[in-house]
């Protein structure tokens, strides 16, 4: 049986340490911070009596646990990623254990008057009567994603201490900078070595996903011109209101908030300038690869269609592919989401098959050669103050881990 206690101490430990990552540095990790976290786990691999265990200039980390068969199974890879979002503060983590949740609201700052409550979040009502682990309402908790490493970490214990489970060789992979689109970047897939891997990097117990977005980031230049407005009359070219003009002209409806499932979507997530030049930073996102190049035409063709209003060059484009939809690798070999479908059943866990709305490192490394299904870690909210994580669905998600070794070397 997994130790309740053990996982929730190697959480917290995790969660606790600050491994934000900043979007405009240029270094991988993007945050020296990222390496007190990254130097903690590859010690805790060392002493878990791991093999080939090695952490490189980068901040990846990978580690070997070897196959207790002489069967030949394939080499199985778990990965997550250890930096957290730079879109809310990950500094001073201080994690809430809230025993026996009763399905009311949770003060999560009485000083702040901070409440998570399931009039806002609904999904809390699913965890009556489990144990869940909260922020103080200041930060975020981080389980996106240090609930995936601590999954994979309690699973390799698990088996490292239990060699009468057979297995084959299991690889264990942490990254830095996911959540700045970067953390496969310098990934090196042939030395993992790997025939497949999961990212344990989803929300709610039962996810199971093998798609997710085609992604690009836009921006978007206006440029102007500057006069005195006393005697601009003829003269003047507002950039603002022409870069008004363009973000008018896209579908209103087409947006993140007007969105679910596989919609795509234009989100206008940046705006700066003056009258002389006026920037946009777009992303755009789509399921269905043909649509996603359609919204980048449609930019395109926005910015000619403006230009030849003025009669000048007035708007330019720089357009940026970010990832694409890993479906397309993983179609070949879906007999890898049927393992990880078959673990969860053996688990009493409920697969929830469905499209992710948004990207993960499985998704780009799928593109290198290595196809890299997504499985829940068991948070929600992720990105804020209202994070949480149900300590239930960690154990099942490492139950899951396991179950799959398992499975792999009998079948």
């Amino acid at each position: 049986m997994l130790q309740k206690d053990n996982l929730i101490n190697r959480f917290t430990s995790y969660v606790t340490i600050d491994t934000q990552s900043d979007e405009n540095s240029t270094t991988t990790p993007s945050t020296t911070k990222q390496w007190d976290l990254a130097n903690k786990l590859h010690q805790e691999l060392l002493d878990m009596g791991l093999s080939d265990v090695s952490i490189d200039d980068h901040g990846y980390i990978m580690a070997t646990l070897p196959a207790t068969t002489a069967a030949e199974v394939p080499t199985i890879g778990f990965i997550s990623h250890y930096d957290t979002t730079p879109d809310f503060s990950g500094t001073n983590v201080k994690p809430q254990i809230i025993e026996n949740y009763d399905g009311k609201d949770i003060v999560l700052n009485t000083e702040l008057d901070i409440i998570l409550s399931p009039d806002d979040f609904d999904d809390l009502l699913q965890y009556e009567g489990q144990t869940l682990i909260t922020t103080d309402g200041t930060t975020l908790l981080g389980a996106d994603d240090k609930a995936g490493i601590t999954e994979i970490m309690e699973a390799v214990q698990y088996l490292k201490n239990h060699p009468e489970i057979e297995h084959g060789t299991i690889r264990v992979g942490f990254t830095p900078d996911e959540e700045i689109g970067r953390g496969a970047h310098k990934f090196d897939v042939t030395k993992f070595g790997a025939d497949w891997a999961y990212t344990m990097d989803g929300s709610q117990i039962g996810e199971l996903e093998f798609e997710n977005f085609n992604a690009a980031g836009v921006k978007v230049f206006v440029n102007g011109k500057s006069v005195h407005p006393g005697y601009a009359k003829g003269k003047m070219i507002n950039s603002i209101h022409i870069a008004q003009d363009f973000i008018n002209s896209l579908p209103r409806l087409e947006t993140p908030e007007h969105t679910s499932d596989r919609e795509g979507f234009f989100h206008l997530n940046g705006i700066k300038g003056d009258v002389e030049q006026t920037i946009l930073e777009y992303i755009i996102r789509d399921h269905d690869r043909g649509h996603f190049e359609a919204r980048k035409e449609v930019l395109s063709n926005l910015a000619n269609e403006i230009n030849s209003q003025y009669e000048l060059e007035l708007i330019t484009l720089e357009i940026k592919d970010q990832y694409f939809n890993m479906r397309e690798k993983i179609e070949p070999v879906m007999h890898i989401v049927e393992l990880a479908e078959k673990a969860m059943r053996a688990v009493d866990v409920k697969p929830i098959i469905k499209p992710i709305r948004g990207g993960t490192d499985g998704s780009q490394l799928s593109f290198m050669g290595l196809p890299c299904p997504n499985i829940f870690a068991g948070g929600h909210n992720f990105h804020g103050r209202f994070e949480y994580v149900p300590v239930e669905s960690m154990i099942k998600a490492t139950e899951v881990i396991i179950k799959i070794a398992e499975l792999a070397a009998k079948n």
